[in-house]
């Protein structure tokens, strides 16, 4: 059976459009560099990369540090929080903890909103510093063409 081209023509409006949300699909670049909070008396330092993917929630992350008063015990995004502002957990970084880490997490549409709007940071914490050694407010970097 042939089909009319006023047929065919929705179906490949239809198509397309089930189709163009990979074109939308946005790849953004986020960056932030760490320094020390709660008192550390040492000066950790250190920087985290990371490329989120605005479509499947996927976000790529590379976490390199120096200086911390011990081995980090646990790491987190947390957020929303501006900078200087704390606020509670949104993504547990999974261990083992090294500087050089990289991983790929899934993150919510809540955690996604709050980086994209430069409000969440990455926390190392260790023995000495519970509540966090070291803090890297994330932003969106804007010389990876956004």
């Amino acid at each position: 059976m042939q089909k009319s081209p006023c047929t065919l023509l929705p179906l490949a409006v239809a198509a397309m459009l089930a189709f163009s949300t990979a074109a939308i699909a946005k790849d953004v670049s986020l960056s932030g560099d760490f320094a020390g909070e709660h008192g550390a008396a040492n000066q950790p330092s250190g920087h985290v990369a990371a490329t989120l993917d605005t479509t499947t929630h996927q976000l790529k992350y590379t976490i390199d540090y120096e200086g911390l008063s011990g081995p980090v015990t646990i790491a987190h995004f947390h957020g929303p929080a501006k900078p200087g502002v704390e606020a509670g957990v949104m993504k547990l970084i999974p261990g083992p903890y090294k500087t050089g880490m990289s991983h790929t997490v899934t993150i919510d549409a809540e955690t996604q909103s709050a980086m994209l709007d430069g409000a969440t940071y990455v926390n190392l914490h260790t023995k000495a510093h519970p509540k966090g050694e070291a803090r890297a407010q994330m932003k969106v970097d804007e010389s990876a063409g956004m």
